[in-house]
């Protein structure tokens, strides 16, 4: 879809990130008792050490990705889509791009997890060949921890990573 696509985060995109993680984030409060890590991460230092991602559809970010090298997994830290664009594939994008990174880096596992009260998580990532590991309290959450093995065929074709990834044809819905 033309105007839609997934480049490199900068400093310039902190506001934008924040406030997607917030709009997506925030009604799982009530449920875990707090703000999910995700709300309270620092994104200053995610940009520093970390491959942050955003999706832009038209002048606004709609999703973000945050993904770290293990170097025996890549570890997606951080996925969010803003409220408004959910239901869109965009989830499923956000996911591939990770997956991307972990062939670039050369690694062949992504694990991600999530708080077991995101409910709508736990259906999802299964839904993407994610595989349940285990769960446990984690910083004082309870988590339910994925993984999924990739290898350069099987990931999906977001681009090369040089941060302008431009989504077209018939990656996205219409």
């Amino acid at each position: 879809m033309t105007g839609t696509a997934i480049r490199r985060a900068t400093t310039a995109d902190l506001a934008a990130i924040q406030q997607v993680i917030a709009d997506a984030y925030t009604k799982y409060i009530e449920r875990i008792g707090r703000p999910p890590a995700p709300m309270t991460a620092d994104y200053t230092v995610a940009l520093e050490h970390s491959r942050v991602w955003v999706l832009q559809h038209g002048d606004s970010i709609v999703g973000v990705v945050v993904t770290e090298d293990h170097a025996d997994h890549l570890l997606l830290e951080t996925i969010a889509v803003a409220p408004r664009a959910q239901g869109m594939g965009y989830g499923r994008l956000l996911l591939e791009r990770a997956e991307c990174d972990a062939v670039d880096l050369g690694l062949t596992e992504v694990r991600l997890y999530t708080n077991e009260a995101m409910t709508e998580n736990l259906s999802f990532y299964p839904r993407h060949g994610y595989r349940e590991t285990h769960r446990a309290v984690d910083d004082g959450f309870r988590r339910v921890f994925f993984s999924k093995a990739v290898r350069h065929n099987d990931v999906g074709d977001v681009g090369d990573g040089d941060g302008g990834d431009d989504l077209q044809g018939g990656s996205l819905p219409q």
